[in-house]
Order: C-alpha cells, then sequence, then structure tokens
C-alpha cells in the first residue's frame, strides 16, 4: 500500500484526474508516533499540488457539459464543486480519528473493514484505467484533427487516422511503462496548472483574434443536463489524492483552507473556459475543445500541442499503481522484471483495444463522471464519514446535509450512467 500511496500521489481525476506528483519522497515520510507533526510540505505547496490534483484534462469538457445542458447549468457546476468541496472536508475528518488512516483505501477499510477498502480500492483503480484510456483516444482525436486525412497500412491492414494515432501514441508511451521510479517521469506532469492556464489562454485568444464571442447557445436543455453534470463531476475527482495531501502537510489546520483556495481557483478556471468555449462556439462545440480551433493559428497550436504533450507523459502515472496493485495481490515479486513487464503490456493493449473499440471522449468521460467519480468523491466520502462518526443517529442540519449531498450523487450516478450508457451505445446503433 505504501508504493500504491506515493504512486497516486503523482496521479492528477477528473483525474484524474490524478496524476501530478506532490510531494517528494522525503516530504512523504510520515513520522508513526504523530500526525500532527508528520508532514514537511507548506501551504502554498500543498495548495499547488491540491490545484496539480484538480486540474486536468477534464478542462476540455466542460465547454461541451456547458452546452449539453445550457447556459442555467452553470449553477449546477457551482452546486458540484460544493458538494465536492464538502466531501473533501468529510475525508478530513475521517482522518483525525486515526493516526492509522493514510490512504483513501484506509479511510473505507476503517468505516467497513476489508470490504470497504476493496470497494474504494475497485473504484479508485478502474477510474485511473478509464481516465487513461481516455488519454489514449484525446490523442488520437486531435493529432487526427491535426493531420487529417492521414491513413496508416500495417502488415497490409489500412487504419484510419484517429485509430492509427491512438496505436502511434501507445507506442511513445510504451517505454514510460517500463520505468518503475516514478521520479524520471512526474516532473513533466507537473506542469499541470501552467498548462490548464496556457489552454485557457490560448483558447482567449483564438477568440479574440479570430472565431469573436458571438454565439448565443441555450438558456436550459433538459436532456444534457445528465451529460454536463457527469462532466462536471468529472472535473472533481482528486478525492483520493486528499488523504495524501493532508498527511503532506506541515501545518494540517490549514487543510481546510488549502481546499477551499484549490476548489475556488480550479472552479474559476472551469466555469472560465466553459463560457469562453460556448461563447466563441455554441452548439457546434465538440467534446474537447480543441478539436474547434482552426488549426493553421499559432493559439491554435499552443493549446493543441499542450493538450497533447501532458497526457503522454501522465499515462504511466496512471497506470502504476493498477499495474502494482495487480502484482502485490497476485503475490508477484516486484523484481521479477519479466512477469512486470508483461503485465504493464497488457495494461496498455487492453488500454489501446478499449480506446479503438469506444473512440468517443465525451461520453466515456461522462460515464466516469457519473459512475465513478461521483461514487469516490461524492457518496464514498459521505458514507464513511456517516459510520465512522455515528452522525447518523443524532438528527440535524449536518445530516441533513450529508443525505442531500448523497443523493445527488445517486442522481447522478443512476441518471448520469444510463445516459452516457445510452449514447455510446446509439454510436453503435443499438438498442439500450
Amino acid at each position: 500500500m505504501e508504493e500504491h500511496r506515493d504512486a497516486l500521489m503523482n496521479e492528477n481525476s477528473a483525474m484524474f484526474s490524478l496524476t501530478t506528483p506532490l510531494q517528494t519522497d522525503e516530504e512523504s515520510v510520515l513520522d508513526n508516533t504523530s500526525k500532527e507533526t508528520a508532514g514537511t510540505s507548506t501551504f502554498f505547496k500543498t495548495c499547488f499540488n491540491g490545484i496539480n490534483a484538480l486540474s486536468g484534462v477534464g478542462i476540455l469538457s466542460v465547454p461541451y457539459a456547458l452546452a449539453s445542458g445550457g447556459w442555467l447549468t452553470l449553477i449546477l457546476l457551482f452546486i458540484v464543486a460544493a458538494a465536492t468541496f464538502y466531501t473533501g472536508l468529510l475525508i478530513r475528518r475521517c482522518m483525525d480519528v486515526s493516526s492509522k488512516i493514510r490512504t483513501y483505501p484506509d479511510i473505507g477499510e476503517h468505516a467497513f473493514g476489508k470490504k470497504g477498502k476493496t470497494i474504494v480500492s475497485s473504484f479508485m483503480y478502474l477510474e485511473l484505467y478509464v481516465v487513461a484510456t481516455g488519454f489514449l483516444i484525446l490523442e488520437g482525436d486531435n493529432l487526427s484533427n491535426l493531420f487529417r486525412n492521414m491513413s496508416f497500412t500495417l502488415a497490409g491492414v489500412t487504419i484510419s487516422g484517429q485509430q492509427g494515432f491512438v496505436i502511434l501514441v501507445a507506442l511513445i508511451i510504451f517505454p514510460s511503462m517500463l520505468l518503475t521510479d516514478l521520479s524520471k517521469i512526474s516532473y513533466v506532469s507537473a506542469s499541470g496548472i501552467l498548462a490548464s492556464a496556457l489552454i485557457i489562454l490560448s483558447v482567449f485568444w483564438v477568440g479574440v483574434e479570430d472565431t469573436g464571442f458571438h454565439a448565443k447557445g441555450r438558456f436550459f436543455h433538459l436532456n444534457g443536463v445528465p451529460t454536463g453534470v457527469s462532466l462536471y463531476t468529472f472535473g472533481y475527482c482528486a478525492h483520493p489524492v486528499f488523504p495524501t495531501l493532508y498527511t503532506s502537510m506541515k501545518d494540517k489546520r490549514q487543510f481546510s483552507k488549502v481546499l477551499l483556495l484549490c476548489f475556488v481557483l480550479c472552479t474559476i478556471s472551469y466555469a472560465t473556459m466553459a463560457v469562453l468555449g460556448y461563447l466563441m462556439f455554441g452548439e457546434n462545440i465538440k467534446s474537447q475543445v480543441t478539436l474547434n480551433l482552426p488549426t493553421d493559428k499559432l493559439s491554435s497550436k499552443i493549446a493543441i500541442y499542450t493538450t497533447l504533450v501532458t497526457p503522454i507523459a501522465k499515462y504511466a502515472l496512471m497506470a502504476t499503481p493498477i499495474v502494482n496493485a495487480i502484482e502485490s495481490s497476485s503475490g508477484i515479486n516486484h523484481n521479477n522484471k519479466s512477469i512486470s513487464l508483461l503485465i504493464r503490456t497488457i495494461f496498455l493493449v487492453s488500454s489501446v483495444t478499449v480506446a479503438l473499440a469506444i473512440p468517443f471522449f465525451g461520453y466515456l468521460m461522462s460515464l466516469v463522471g457519473a459512475f465513478l467519480s461521483a461514487t469516490a468523491s461524492i457518496i464514498i466520502p459521505c458514507l464513511c464519514y456517516l459510520k465512522i462518526m455515528g452522525t447518523y443517529r443524532r438528527w440535524g442540519y449536518e445530516l441533513v446535509t450529508i443525505i442531500g449531498i448523497i443523493l445527488m450523487g445517486i442522481s447522478v450516478v443512476v441518471i448520469g450512467t444510463y445516459t452516457s450508457l445510452e449514447q455510446i451505445s446509439s454510436e453503435f446503433n443499438l438498442s439500450f
């Protein structure tokens, strides 16, 4: 579990959603006798790490999320932000109960035993896997948009541009999958904040010099609300990283302020990108705003190339916790490099297969947000808090608030998951 924790510290959800380096090895060392003296990370460093954990490729889809439900759903973005901020605080309260709680699965175990730990771990690893697959789809979409009408011939078989680029990117990623020392690749993904800011500025630049901001859009579209809310939730799926952030802090009393600052800044960036994209392209917005940008403009190229570089570096960081979990659960010696290589290769091949079979970035990320992110970032923290603290026995404002958030989370899971699966199945002309 220690290796899983260190790997997750480098993961960025809605990672991803979960692939940015949070601290150095020295900062990861925890004092076994006192949580209050365990951390060495400062307030601002933890803020930087927290923003890195929250900000990710989800920023590319928020304009599409806004277009799905209309202008009124901006309110839902703020509601999701407030709810996930609150559940982040609940995670902190759960950790204060015992010094043995140091990771997200530990919270599940403390609340519901081994089954709780297994459930939390399953949602966490499945989310990492699907988001890593989404990275491949994102790369294929943007590269095929840059180099249109390009195809590949492999062993006499002609492969279309999007599928060919997915395979090509997988081959580029493969060497990084061979690295077991995350420090060799984690520094590349430390640019999460800069990348998000650069993409927003580049999109704004395109609007100023080319497209303008004249699209009116729709005020409200009920049928698109599930997709919009699911994608909003995907942007706030960093909760598995919060326990590591908390244990890394020198002054843990400031953790609530760290969370508040991180959520405020990320919500501002999400809202800004959503409004910019919707004003620029209106109902024609695509699942990734970069796919709408004119490829002959310098500003567009900056945004697109920034989008392309980051996932390549992050893929191995997201895969490592899952590979380590497979090796540990199956009793495989980590020093057995041939077996480890086989597992990593199978992981990459399976991810490529899914990316080729379901090449719908927006729908897939909507499914992640609805089923995985809503469960891991909204429902699970609430249930664990109620069980650990015994709050369910005391009727009051806190219990009413938590029940309201749980019901919201369940609604997102049920309606959002159904809608996402229906959208994916419609692409295959299947009835659902």
